[in-house]
């Protein structure tokens, strides 16, 4: 669990797109606490301690605090309605935990050891493919990334789903659909040249102003 993050919020009592309006215009954010086989619980949450905490990326993966009128719920942050065009909240859904559920999260990739690699050294371009991977896992146990390692990556090389080194009890879900699913993570390979053909273009020798044609001029007799 994160310790580092905690969210404020009140029991909501009054429901209804009216009811959401007025609280976005107090600037308080209309959400709903669900799961653990429990009744959802509706509630609202200042907007400005909401912009505060999506500042700190863990608040996507990890599993933090939900207070609620004084009592602390674990959840996790499971869904975020923005405005269209605006920098606004406009609802939020949160899943109760009780550290017992296996959880689907996509969990960011971070790479790590790129300048080392002999692709690197050989002049070679290393593409990221992917930047996040859906796994399984205990919600006692969610990564909050999973390194890359690039630093043994040759020219031409390809890693992919299955190298990556996973922590203890995850699984990458695309793995259990078999290996047509292995996906590439990063590949390697050179720049290539691009030639361009250029026409050569014979000039015509310039004709001076006032020079004579080619035409023999005769002299004129008297």
């Amino acid at each position: 669990m994160s310790n580092a993050i905690v969210l404020n919020a009140s029991t909501r009592t009054n429901m209804g797109k009216g009811a959401s309006r007025r609280l976005r215009r107090e600037e308080r954010v209309p959400a709903i606490l669900y799961g653990a086989e429990q009744a959802s619980t509706p509630v609202t949450l200042e907007h400005r301690e909401i912009i505060k905490a999506l500042e700190n990326e863990q608040i996507f993966t990890q599993v933090f605090n939900l207070n609620i009128d004084g009592k602390k719920h674990p959840v996790l942050l499971r869904d975020i309605q923005r405005h269209a065009y605006k920098p606004r909240i406009l609802h939020m859904d949160f899943q109760r935990i009780t550290g017992k559920e296996i959880l689907h999260m996509h969990i960011p990739l971070h790479f790590v050891g790129e300048e080392k690699s002999p692709a690197v050294k050989a002049g070679a371009i290393i593409a990221h493919q992917i930047k996040e991977v859906e796994v399984t896992c205990p919600a006692t146990h969610i990564p909050e990334f999973i390194e890359v390692d690039l630093s043994a990556l040759d020219v031409d090389q390809i890693l992919h789903l299955s190298e990556l080194k996973l922590p203890k009890d995850a699984v990458i879900v695309a793995l259990t659909h078999g290996s047509d699913h292995d996906l590439p993570v990063a590949a390697a390979h050179m720049p290539r040249v691009v030639v361009e053909e250029v026409e050569e273009v014979v000039a015509e020798p310039a004709v001076a102003a006032g020079a004579e044609t080619a035409e023999t001029v005769e002299p004129k007799t008297k």
